[in-house]
């Protein structure tokens, strides 16, 4: 049952007013039905009986009912008797026969009867007396039609409607401050931080959002703080780090061991660019239309003619995308296929109707499966799982690229032998 519940608070409370309102419509249906549709039926069945009865007054003095005494009574009343073949033949039994109708009147005239009710342009009331069963008394109703309670129905829709729709704006008022909300705690997801949020609404959503921003300053703050911190790190480590290289340049003895000091050096300074890489990854870019296959083949392009590598492009809608982003993405994603894969690197992409993806693949040993998440995260080194060197970054820097674009990043082991690491982006219409 509780999967078919909505889940948002907007949906949650539309429900609840909902399921409210209609109970309480139906509670008015059935108050009006029984407190006054049913003693007005009541009223009428009373005033049928005293007519029906008015009618044997005669009998009661003596006198039997003819035809000249049953025209001056239709003359009097507008109330018609007939005897059984003529009722027969003016349609009593295509009338509609109402048991309770015919049990209550059997209770005011002391006797069965029977009634039945013609509906046309005015209501036409047969009934059969208990006083003589061979005779039918038909009497009309002018008075007494459907649209006399159709007013109530449309006042019960018309209220109903309009504490619908009062509702609707009420929930939507209420969670638009929520929904903003959300928007904003996606972005900082995303690494941006937004303007403060306005606060309005319930003093409980204005509680949280004042929260929310005071958290989303911190953070930002936080960020600010700790991409100045490795800057000035990078700054101070490259000043010796270039005069060790400089002082080592100038060494005359022992090229071995100079050119190893000068490996250290450049190796130092990789790491460095990749700590300042992912601390800076996605800032100062924007989203604009890229076409993926395009982009693939400019980065394959980019890598040396001995570094071969197989395209299997398929047709690929063009998507909003940060290109610089993506273009490192596949870079690191073909660096590592080359480093760890046994030199044949195989580029693919595609389409469906949810993803764009693109793919890297190798033909080295893989990875083993419980140390594939471990791989991801920041500061773990490749050398856990496949020996090598490095600060553990490359992989974390493509996996929060890919996330900053909604993305998912997937590395598993192909079934024929080697890794493949996989980019899926959301399919966004561009128009």
């Amino acid at each position: 049952m509780k999967k078919y519940l909505p889940k948002s608070a907007f949906g949650q409370t539309i429900l609840l007013i909902g399921a409210i309102l209609l109970i309480n419509q139906f509670v008015s249906y059935v108050s009006v039905a029984y407190y006054v549709v049913k003693p007005s039926y009541q009223q009428i069945n009373h005033l049928l009986a005293k007519q029906v009865k008015s009618a044997f007054i005669t009998e009661q003095l003596g006198m039997k009912i003819n035809p000249k005494m049953a025209a001056a009574y239709y003359d009097a009343t507008g109330i018609n008797v007939f005897p059984e073949e003529l009722a027969v033949r003016l349609g009593v039994n295509d009338a509609q026969y109402y048991q309770s109708l015919s049990e209550e009147m059997s209770e005011l005239l002391g006797g069965e009867t029977e009634v039945r009710i013609a509906k046309g342009k005015r209501y036409l009331f047969w009934i059969k007396p208990p006083q003589d069963k061979t005779i039918w008394l038909r009497i009309p109703l002018a008075g007494l039609d459907e649209t006399n309670f159709s007013p109530l129905a449309m006042y019960l829709l018309i209220v109903g409607a309009l504490s619908v729709t009062g509702a609707w704006y009420f929930a939507r008022h209420l969670n638009r401050p929520l929904k903003a909300l959300q928007q904003a705690a996606e972005q900082v997801a995303e690494g941006e931080y937004p303007e403060a949020l306005t606060e309005r609404g319930a003093s409980e959503i204005v509680a949280v959002t004042q929260s929310f921003n005071h958290m989303s300053k911190n953070i930002s703050q936080l960020e600010k703080d700790r991409a100045l911190l490795m800057a000035g790190v990078s700054h101070d480590l490259r000043t010796p780090l270039t005069r060790i290289r400089l002082a080592t340049e100038m060494m005359s003895e022992d090229d071995f061991f100079k050119d190893g000091i000068v490996n250290d050096i450049d190796d130092m300074n990789a790491i460095i660019d990749q700590f300042i890489d992912y601390i800076k990854v996605g800032e100062d870019q924007h989203f604009e239309v890229t076409q993926i296959n395009q982009l693939i083949t400019e980065t394959v392009n980019s890598f040396e003619p001995a570094q071969h590598i197989e395209t299997d492009l398929r047709s690929c809608p063009p998507i909003p995308a940060k290109r610089v982003g993506l273009k490192r993405v596949l870079n690191n994603m073909i660096e590592n296929a080359f480093r760890y894969g046994g030199g044949e690197v195989t580029v693919l992409s595609g389409s469906d109707k949810e993803w764009i993806w693109f793919a890297v693949e190798d033909n080295g040993p893989g990875v083993e499966e419980e140390k594939i998440e471990k791989l991801m995260q920041p500061f773990v080194q490749g050398d856990e799982a496949r020996a090598s060197t490095g600060s553990g970054l490359g992989l974390a820097i493509i996996k929060r690229i890919v996330e900053g674009h909604q993305g998912l990043f997937i590395i598993e082991n192909r079934a024929e032998g080697g890794l493949r690491a996989l980019v899926k982006l959301p399919l966004i219409t561009v128009n």
